[in-house]
């Protein structure tokens, strides 16, 4: 091989090392990319965790998280388009459906395994919600977890998860939907929900037969946050960049006064 030929040959290489190809992308594709191009962000939720997510009689969607990710949609110069999910079908749903799945979810491993998530945006844990007149029989797991307690849980999430794993001697009834869950313990059918303790509080303002038990001091330790498409950095960074704004520009503090009286 002559001198010229050699050198040809060694420019070729260093260019496909340094990814300088002529025939290479300026960027990865992202999501981010994509939505703009399609001009939607679709996102899924469930419709049936205030006050983060509520879907009422009528099909209309509110709460703290729709709000958001509406706000998410508007920065972008798209329109949000919320896709209904459950919380067993939350994963799927999402890989298959969705850019985005928002609404109260907690960062766990288990979801960490399949996607990404984005900061958290709201720290708490699980705490008791049951009759105001029952709140020191339940203040501790060791009080609830007795022969007779009925605890109600909603299926495919995190209360269930915990729920199921503290208890061993109580009964643990399952109900389906989450908006009438809580009229379960009020009405007497149930005694008692483990839950996060912003729903607990917020459900305790609801209804003044319920009470949540010290929602300040809950028995674990837990996050909420964006679930995002796992391995795409830049539509990660840009949801990252946006709730950083919002959550210290003003736009979070509006959107959740209504639903937690935040100041």
């Amino acid at each position: 091989m002559g001198r010229a030929s050699r050198f040809g040959a060694g420019l070729v290489l260093a260019l496909a090392l340094t990814g300088c190809t002529a025939a290479a992308p300026d960027r990865a594709a992202s999501r981010l990319d994509e939505v703009v191009e399609r001009g939607e962000l679709r996102v899924c939720s469930t419709g049936d965790y205030r006050p983060f997510t509520y879907r009422d009689e009528s099909g209309a969607w509110r709460g703290i998280d729709i709000d958001m990710a509406r706000d998410l949609a508007s920065r972008l110069g798209v329109r949000a388009e919320i896709v209904p999910t459950t919380w067993g079908d939350l994963l799927e749903d999402f890989q298959d459906r969705c850019d985005i799945a928002v609404g109260g979810v907690s960062i766990t491993l288990e979801r960490a395994r399949h996607a990404a998530f984005s900061e958290p945006y709201l720290a708490g844990g699980k705490a008791p919600i049951t009759r105001c007149g029952e709140v020191e029989r339940f203040a501790t797991l060791e009080r609830i977890d007795q022969p007779g307690v009925r605890v109600v849980v909603n299926p495919g999430g995190t209360n269930e998860e915990f729920t199921r794993g503290a208890l061993d001697r109580a009964t643990v009834i399952g109900h389906p939907d989450n908006n009438t869950i809580f009229q379960e313990i009020a009405e007497g059918r149930a005694d008692l929900m483990i839950t996060d303790a912003a729903e607990a509080r917020w459900q305790a303002t609801r209804d003044p037969r319920l009470c949540a038990v010290h929602p300040d001091r809950p028995f674990t330790f837990s996050e909420k946050a964006y679930l995002l498409p796992r391995g795409d950095v830049a539509f990660r960074h840009y949801v990252d960049q946006w709730l950083n704004l919002a959550l210290h520009d003003g736009t979070y503090q509006r959107i959740s006064r209504p639903w937690l009286g935040a100041g």
